[in-house]
């Protein structure tokens, strides 16, 4: 069979010639007769793995030698209980900028361990559509935290609010090397890595030094495995990390380099992303649903005209799932697949993530016209 273009929202599709060169090294890695998938993450074969890894991310994002570079395990749901249990130490006391589902179930997490959250800014009253613009964040917080790019809503920050003293944290998951990004105006970044790095299984977490306590001084009741010292301290294998994870993160993170680096995906997802927002805009049968200003280049959810009522007129509802449904089922046939919307949008979703090529959303694009002619 041959390949689909895959737009899920994650997993999502990888290069090509990564998958094909991982094909080449499965049975006999580097020479030793084993695969990555086998070796032990101690062995002296494995080291260079993980160490290549960690250097491309310092490269690619130019990381500062003040912050740390961790593999952890437990996605960035965890990583929405580790923020607080590390950072929010001296006045148990966050900001958070509500923009989707991801940084209110982050703001919950932090209340659940007894975190103050004060929800500063939310773009609830109009579904999350938009990005609320924050200029400065002042106050006796330990953290502030901020979801970048937001995969159900497809809105992205096309800004950073001024936190001053304020450590920054923000979930990268769906957007990391998407686009140059400076990791100094952050006090912690965090991406699970089954968007634009690698097959799930590992999180990049990069932190600045002076905020990684020592694990007395976590929030009570702070497992081992949730303190980030734990694992500063390790090199991010106090116990066995995603082995084959990591090695293919590292070969993405060298494609990404071959590229064009972080500036040469900026390139790559705006030609995209401007070929797709450029037909939604200009069609009476299709519309975007993120707001111009506050786009994301990784994810575009999006409507057709059997949307508009379907809200307060069940006929309308019925006609507008029918529609959603035909599209869905007829693109997958086509090749296209994993374009179904999130349920708390609607619609169809596509995901365009490093990976996606120029070819794929052309693809879509001229499926989306043969669709709307005949629908």
């Amino acid at each position: 069979m041959a390949r689909v273009y895959n737009f899920s929202a994650g997993p999502s599709c990888l290069p090509e010639e990564v998958l094909e060169d991982c094909a080449k090294e499965m049975m006999d890695y580097n020479g030793t007769g084993q695969s990555v998938m086998e070796m032990s993450h101690r062995s002296k074969a494995y080291e260079p793995i993980i160490e290549d890894a960690e250097a491309m991310v310092r490269k690619l994002m130019k990381v500062p030698e003040n912050y740390k570079v961790l593999f952890v395990q437990g996605g960035g749901s965890t990583q929405f209980a580790m923020v607080a249990q590390n950072l929010g130490i001296k006045n148990k006391k966050a900001a958070y900028i509500e923009t989707g589902v991801w940084a209110k179930k982050a703001a919950a997490e932090a209340k659940k361990l007894g975190i103050a959250v004060d929800v500063i800014a939310s773009s609830k009253d109009k579904n999350y559509s938009y990005i609320p613009r924050v200029e400065k964040i002042s106050g006796d917080y330990d953290y502030a935290y901020i979801c970048l790019n937001n995969t159900i809503m497809g809105t992205h920050y096309e800004y950073l609010p001024d936190t001053g003293n304020i450590p920054l944290v923000a979930d990268i998951s769906s957007c990391v090397l998407s686009e140059p990004l400076d990791v100094s105006k952050f006090g912690l970044l965090f991406a699970g890595a089954q968007k634009n790095l690698a097959p799930a299984g590992v999180t990049l977490v990069i932190v600045r030094e002076d905020l990684i306590p020592e694990p007395e001084a976590c929030l009570p009741g702070t497992p081992t495995m949730l303190a980030y010292k734990t694992h500063a301290d390790n090199g991010s294998m106090y116990n066995t990390p995603p082995c084959y994870t990591i090695y293919v993160l590292g070969k993405v993170l060298h494609w990404i380099e071959k590229n064009g680096g972080a500036e040469g995906m900026l390139k790559r997802n705006k030609e995209k992303a401007d070929y797709l927002y450029n037909f939604l805009d200009s069609s009476d049968f299709y519309h975007a649903t993120a707001e111009k200003g506050s786009r994301s280049l990784m994810n575009v959810p999006f409507l057709t005209k059997y949307s508009d009522h379907a809200a307060d007129d069940e006929a309308a509802a019925a006609k507008e799932k029918e529609i959603n449904d035909k599209f869905v089922k007829a693109a997958a046939a086509a090749g296209l697949v994993n374009l179904k919307g999130h349920r708390l949008v609607g619609g169809m979703r596509a995901s365009i993530y490093n990976a996606m090529s120029l070819d794929g959303v052309k693809a879509l694009v001229d499926f989306m016209k043969k669709f709307a002619s005949e629908n």
